[in-house]
């Protein structure tokens, strides 16, 4: 019993050593200075003062950002039924208000607009990893046991219900991520591949259905359709110009880019549509080139290494799979984005982490990041902690 108690202290004195994860942070403050730098840039011309309104999210992000550290994420897991049912409330309220640009997104609270389905992939991926830790050990002897078909249907309904909400808003782009994000901590948790194929052939089917019955609205449709039909915008005034003005800012940048803030670029003159939400890395490739553009997508890779390795660290099966899922969210993210401003992507509007303009959406992924912080924060120290302890 003694020797028990002391290897505990022992324990206990690693684990005040624990320093925040001092890299995640650093690549997350490089990009969102990178975002302030880029939002300027794209909207001076307009007068808007997004840049300033957006200092105040990243200021308010990072300290939500130390705050969410600082919190047990363990103690997540008694909050998921408030918090689902929290956000569910307001992914249903949402559809009740007036419309702005003819879509349902936004809740306007006077000093900004809430945006629930940014916050709501956040809870849905500790939703999702509180209803699949406890079917999985980390012995690694063992290894994961497989995934049970009930449960692997209780993860799909858990996700289908908000996605279906944020789907209707309509929302094509978001709802796409929960299903990635859905398919990867499955994997995490054990699934076998004849499980995986079977969700992905019931979300094709969904798919095709969707297409079949123009459930799309028709702006959706042509956004997946511009890809490989040029006559779907025949005139280049709509989805096409906008891709077509992409590409030239982004191809106009070359090796080492206009310039900050030069005049001749595309981007002062506001050529691109959405620059400063959807298409933001258009701003980034012209004025910094190539350079900028490998840069920034070092920094996102080191958000998402950063996120594994914390995955991997992580003390318990339940804080692996809520930063393993975060990453899936990262990657999705980013590659849809960039994918979608050199056109190998349908335009979807998913906005590019940390550097769109955007206070929810930045406010989520900083939430989301201290929360992966605070399991790095509590990782096992020693490969025994969790005998002891």
């Amino acid at each position: 019993m003694t020797a028990l108690l002391t290897r505990i202290r022992e324990v206990a004195i690693v684990r005040r050593n624990n320093r925040t994860d001092w890299i995640l942070v650093g690549a997350m403050v490089a990009l969102s200075s990178i975002g302030l730098l880029m939002i300027y840039s794209a909207t001076r011309a307009s007068g808007t003062f997004s840049m300033e309104r957006q200092m105040i999210f990243v200021a308010a992000g990072l300290i939500l950002f130390i705050v969410v550290s600082n919190i047990d994420y363990r103690e997540y897991r008694s909050m998921v039924p408030v918090a689902s049912g929290i956000i569910l409330s307001l992914l249903v309220l949402v559809l009740f208000l007036p419309a702005k640009e003819n879509v349902n997104r936004w809740i306007d609270l006077g000093f900004f607009n809430l945006q629930p389905a940014e916050f709501a992939k956040v809870v849905v991926i500790v939703a999702l990893a509180s209803l699949l830790a406890p079917q999985v050990s980390r012995d690694e002897l063992t290894g994961p046991k497989p995934l049970s078909w009930v449960k692997m249907l209780q993860a799909v309904v858990l996700v289908a219900i908000p996605g279906y909400l944020i789907l209707i808003e309509p929302d094509l782009g978001t709802a796409m991520v929960f299903g990635f994000v859905l398919l990867a901590m499955l994997f995490m948790s054990g699934a076998t591949w004849r499980q995986l194929l079977s969700i992905f052939s019931v979300v094709a089917l969904g798919a095709i259905a969707m297409l079949r019955f123009d459930l799309l609205r028709p702006y959706q449709l042509d956004r997946i359709r511009i890809l490989w039909d040029p006559d779907v915008d025949p005139l280049g005034t709509g989805i096409r110009y906008q891709l077509s003005q992409s590409r030239n800012a982004i191809g106009s940048g070359e090796f080492l880019g206009k310039g900050w803030l030069a005049e001749d670029s595309l981007t002062s003159f506001q050529y691109v549509p959405e620059q400063e939400n959807d298409f933001i890395f258009t701003a980034v490739a012209e004025q910094f080139g190539f350079v900028g553009g490998l840069v920034v997508l070092v920094l996102f890779a080191i958000v998402i290494w950063r996120l594994l390795v914390i995955s991997v660290n992580a003390r318990d099966r339940f804080g692996a799979l809520i930063a393993g899922g975060i990453a899936a969210m990262m990657v999705f993210h980013v590659f849809v984005n960039i994918g979608m401003t050199i056109g190998i992507m349908p335009i979807t509007g998913l906005p590019l982490p940390f550097l769109s303009q955007g206070g929810s959406f930045y406010l989520s992924m900083t939430l989301a990041l201290g929360i992966a912080n605070s399991i790095w924060l509590l990782r096992t120290p020693v490969p025994t902690e969790n005998q002891l302890i």
